[in-house]
């Protein structure tokens, strides 16, 4: 997640939110806390799921109270990351006529503060911005659940060559093919289902990976994988708590990753 420079405002005088971070909320790229799919991250926000997408600023106001803005000016916020990213400034000030929704707190955690405000703290009840709803909030991490499998699928695919350098003889692989254990076959089964029956945007991602692989997300209920389409793949269920089991690449993993990645949404098709 990029990081804006603290300080960076937008709008002016008491209204001014802070923005400390910004992500994308699109069929391709979305926070994976807020659900298995993009029309279900959009839910948890109380936005429509329109295919352009959305940008999340997340900040805080003169009072310090954290806030989340969906704008629907997507390029705009994948510019600001894309710069923040390269460690340049870059002042994202959403228009008042893109905004979607103005919301309290943030559903993801944020690891800085704005300068010269209190600290970050979910704001009182009042009648605007936000609707009267609950603040957002960043899941548990002590706890495990469908948001923390998402989380633990985001890990695995941003430290891809961590996790599989761990892999080794000693591990032992789930077998893609007939016969191979109930629990994790079921993630495979309703993965190779898909082909047949496709699910809602964001279910199958597609991601940049060294030389011509992808890095594949698929998610659905109760379960996540991570795949690269040159390797193996990893599975994470809701009932294995914390369990990460590696799946053998074998005769039946390969023809599966090149049918789901010709299924899956890229970042390039959308922004």
């Amino acid at each position: 997640m990029a990081e804006a420079r603290s300080g960076d405002g937008a709008g002016g005088g008491d209204d001014a939110l802070y923005v400390l971070t910004a992500v994308l909320l699109t069929p391709a790229q979305f926070p994976s806390v807020l659900g298995d799919d993009y029309p279900e991250a959009c839910a948890a926000l109380g936005l429509e799921p329109y295919a352009e997408g959305y940008g999340l600023v997340l900040g805080q106001d003169g009072e310090g109270a954290r806030w989340t803005v969906a704008t629907e000016d997507v390029s705009l916020v994948a510019c600001a990351i894309a710069a923040w990213d390269c460690g340049m400034g870059y002042d994202l000030s959403p228009g008042e006529r893109t905004i979607a929704a103005v919301l309290p707190g943030w559903p993801v955690a944020v690891a800085v503060a704005a300068p010269g405000v209190p600290a970050p703290h979910d704001p009182g009840p009042g009648p605007e911005p936000g609707g009267g709803r609950p603040p957002l909030s960043p899941p548990d991490t002590s706890a495990w659940g469908p948001a923390q499998r998402r989380l633990g699928a985001d890990e695995i695919a941003l430290q891809w060559a961590e996790w599989r350098a761990q892999v080794d003889a000693d591990v032992t692989f789930v077998d893609p093919g007939e016969g191979s254990g109930s629990r994790a076959r079921r993630a495979l089964e309703e993965a190779r289902a898909y082909l047949d029956s496709p699910p809602p945007p964001g279910r199958v991602r597609s991601a940049f990976a060294p030389g011509e692989a992808r890095t594949l997300r698929v998610d659905g209920p109760g379960w996540s994988l991570v795949a690269r389409t040159d390797d193996i793949a990893f599975v994470l269920l809701d009932d294995e708590p914390g369990e990460v089991l590696p799946v053998g690449r074998g005769p039946e993993l390969p023809g599966l990753l090149r049918a789901l990645e010709r299924l899956a949404v890229r970042p390039d098709t959308v922004v």
